[in-house]
Protein backbone atom coordinates (compact mmCIF):
# COMPACT_ATOMS: atom_id res chain seq x y z
CA UNK A 1 0.00 0.00 0.00
CA UNK A 2 2.42 2.72 -0.75
CA UNK A 3 1.80 3.43 -4.42
CA UNK A 4 0.10 6.81 -3.50
CA UNK A 5 3.34 7.98 -1.32
CA UNK A 6 4.93 6.78 -4.54
CA UNK A 7 2.90 8.48 -7.07
CA UNK A 8 2.68 11.92 -5.03
CA UNK A 9 6.61 11.22 -5.11
CA UNK A 10 7.00 11.05 -8.29
CA UNK A 11 4.54 13.88 -9.30
CA UNK A 12 5.93 15.93 -6.85
CA UNK A 13 9.76 15.29 -8.88
CA UNK A 14 8.75 15.44 -12.08
CA UNK A 15 6.93 18.67 -11.34
CA UNK A 16 9.85 20.28 -9.69
CA UNK A 17 12.30 19.39 -12.36
CA UNK A 18 9.28 21.06 -14.83
CA UNK A 19 9.83 24.48 -12.23
CA UNK A 20 13.24 24.52 -12.79
CA UNK A 21 13.82 23.59 -16.28
CA UNK A 22 10.97 26.10 -17.76
CA UNK A 23 11.63 29.53 -19.08
CA UNK A 24 8.57 30.78 -19.10
CA UNK A 25 7.86 32.17 -15.25
CA UNK A 26 4.36 31.10 -15.39
CA UNK A 27 4.90 28.10 -16.54
CA UNK A 28 7.01 27.30 -13.79
CA UNK A 29 4.67 28.77 -11.24
CA UNK A 30 2.24 26.31 -12.12
CA UNK A 31 4.32 23.59 -12.07
CA UNK A 32 5.14 24.79 -8.47
CA UNK A 33 2.15 24.60 -7.19
CA UNK A 34 1.29 21.41 -8.47
CA UNK A 35 4.39 20.32 -6.62
CA UNK A 36 3.76 22.35 -3.39
CA UNK A 37 0.34 20.11 -3.60
CA UNK A 38 1.90 16.73 -4.12
CA UNK A 39 4.20 17.34 -1.03
CA UNK A 40 0.83 18.39 0.88
CA UNK A 41 -0.32 14.97 -0.20
CA UNK A 42 2.87 13.27 0.93
CA UNK A 43 2.62 14.69 4.29
CA UNK A 44 -1.21 13.71 4.55
CA UNK A 45 0.18 10.24 3.64
CA UNK A 46 2.30 10.04 6.11
CA UNK A 47 0.45 11.78 9.07
CA UNK A 48 0.70 15.23 9.24
CA UNK A 49 -2.01 16.60 8.22
CA UNK A 50 -1.98 20.07 9.89
CA UNK A 51 1.64 19.97 8.00
CA UNK A 52 -0.30 19.28 4.84
CA UNK A 53 -2.89 21.94 5.59
CA UNK A 54 -0.24 24.48 5.76
CA UNK A 55 1.48 23.79 2.68
CA UNK A 56 -1.96 24.19 0.94
CA UNK A 57 -2.41 27.04 2.89
CA UNK A 58 0.58 29.01 3.09
CA UNK A 59 2.54 27.53 0.33
CA UNK A 60 0.71 27.40 -2.52
CA UNK A 61 -1.80 30.53 -1.68
CA UNK A 62 1.28 32.49 -0.50
CA UNK A 63 2.99 31.55 -4.19
CA UNK A 64 -0.11 33.12 -5.90
CA UNK A 65 0.03 35.87 -4.12
CA UNK A 66 3.32 36.57 -4.65
CA UNK A 67 2.98 35.86 -7.83
CA UNK A 68 0.19 38.82 -8.24
CA UNK A 69 2.05 41.01 -6.12
CA UNK A 70 5.47 41.07 -8.41
CA UNK A 71 2.85 41.66 -11.86
CA UNK A 72 1.52 44.28 -9.75
CA UNK A 73 4.66 45.73 -8.73
CA UNK A 74 6.68 45.67 -11.99
CA UNK A 75 3.18 47.42 -13.98
CA UNK A 76 3.81 45.80 -17.53
CA UNK A 77 0.95 47.64 -18.87
CA UNK A 78 -0.35 46.68 -21.96
CA UNK A 79 2.62 45.63 -24.54
CA UNK A 80 2.33 42.02 -22.60
CA UNK A 81 -1.27 41.45 -24.12
CA UNK A 82 -0.01 39.67 -27.00
CA UNK A 83 2.39 37.30 -24.26
CA UNK A 84 -0.11 36.60 -21.75
CA UNK A 85 -2.25 35.39 -24.89
CA UNK A 86 0.49 32.97 -26.14
CA UNK A 87 1.17 31.55 -22.23
CA UNK A 88 -2.86 30.46 -22.29
CA UNK A 89 -2.13 27.53 -24.67
CA UNK A 90 -2.75 24.18 -24.29
CA UNK A 91 0.95 23.47 -23.88
CA UNK A 92 1.32 25.98 -20.79
CA UNK A 93 -1.31 23.65 -19.28
CA UNK A 94 -0.86 20.21 -20.08
CA UNK A 95 1.85 18.91 -17.74
CA UNK A 96 0.25 20.39 -14.96
CA UNK A 97 -3.32 19.46 -15.38
CA UNK A 98 -2.24 16.00 -15.92
CA UNK A 99 -0.03 15.56 -12.77
CA UNK A 100 -3.31 17.55 -11.44
CA UNK A 101 -5.15 15.16 -12.51
CA UNK A 102 -3.02 12.08 -10.93
CA UNK A 103 -2.82 13.67 -7.52
CA UNK A 104 -6.98 13.85 -7.77
CA UNK A 105 -7.28 10.29 -8.57
CA UNK A 106 -4.69 9.38 -5.89
CA UNK A 107 -6.86 11.58 -3.24
CA UNK A 108 -10.31 10.19 -4.39
CA UNK A 109 -8.73 6.77 -3.87
CA UNK A 110 -7.04 7.70 -0.33
CA UNK A 111 -10.53 9.13 0.84
CA UNK A 112 -12.31 6.03 -0.19
CA UNK A 113 -10.33 3.51 1.12
CA UNK A 114 -8.82 2.59 4.69
CA UNK A 115 -7.23 6.11 4.57
CA UNK A 116 -9.94 7.94 5.66
CA UNK A 117 -9.48 6.20 9.58
CA UNK A 118 -7.81 8.39 11.98
CA UNK A 119 -4.62 6.92 12.08
CA UNK A 120 -1.02 7.56 10.52
CA UNK A 121 -0.77 5.01 7.38
CA UNK A 122 2.87 5.81 7.40
CA UNK A 123 4.19 7.63 10.60
CA UNK A 124 4.24 6.76 14.06
CA UNK A 125 1.72 9.39 15.15
CA UNK A 126 -0.08 11.98 13.78
CA UNK A 127 1.33 15.53 14.63
CA UNK A 128 -1.43 17.85 15.56
CA UNK A 129 -1.11 21.69 15.54
CA UNK A 130 -0.51 22.10 19.62
CA UNK A 131 2.59 19.74 18.90
CA UNK A 132 4.05 21.82 16.01
CA UNK A 133 3.54 25.13 17.98
CA UNK A 134 5.23 24.10 20.72
CA UNK A 135 8.18 22.76 18.84
CA UNK A 136 8.23 25.90 17.08
CA UNK A 137 7.75 28.30 20.16
CA UNK A 138 9.99 26.59 21.74
CA UNK A 139 13.08 24.39 20.56
CA UNK A 140 13.31 26.66 17.66
CA UNK A 141 12.24 29.64 18.51
CA UNK A 142 15.31 31.85 17.38
CA UNK A 143 15.16 29.97 13.84
CA UNK A 144 11.59 31.26 13.70
CA UNK A 145 12.57 34.87 14.46
CA UNK A 146 15.60 34.57 11.92
CA UNK A 147 13.24 33.71 9.22
CA UNK A 148 10.67 36.58 10.35
CA UNK A 149 13.52 38.91 10.38
CA UNK A 150 14.70 37.73 6.55
CA UNK A 151 10.85 37.83 5.55
CA UNK A 152 10.77 41.44 6.33
CA UNK A 153 13.84 42.23 5.02
CA UNK A 154 12.79 40.50 1.58
CA UNK A 155 9.50 42.91 1.94
CA UNK A 156 11.40 46.18 2.68
CA UNK A 157 14.21 45.32 -0.41
CA UNK A 158 11.22 44.50 -2.87
CA UNK A 159 9.18 47.45 -2.33
CA UNK A 160 12.49 49.45 -2.61
CA UNK A 161 13.45 47.61 -6.04
CA UNK A 162 10.01 47.86 -7.16
CA UNK A 163 9.67 51.81 -6.77
CA UNK A 164 9.40 54.08 -9.29
CA UNK A 165 10.74 57.82 -9.35
CA UNK A 166 8.53 59.85 -10.95
CA UNK A 167 9.21 60.94 -14.77
CA UNK A 168 8.79 64.78 -15.51
CA UNK A 169 5.58 64.57 -17.05
CA UNK A 170 4.17 62.61 -14.27
CA UNK A 171 4.90 65.61 -12.07
CA UNK A 172 3.76 67.98 -14.03
CA UNK A 173 0.01 66.56 -14.07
Amino acid sequence: MMWPFYLMALVAIVSTVRVVTNTNPVHALLSLIVSLLAVAGIFMIVGAPFAAALEIIVYAGAIMVLFVFVVMMLNLGQETVEQESKWLTSDAWAYPAMLSFILGLTLVWMLNGEYTTISAPMGLEIVGPKAVGQALFTHYLLLVEVAAMLLLAALVAAYHLGKREPSAEEDKE
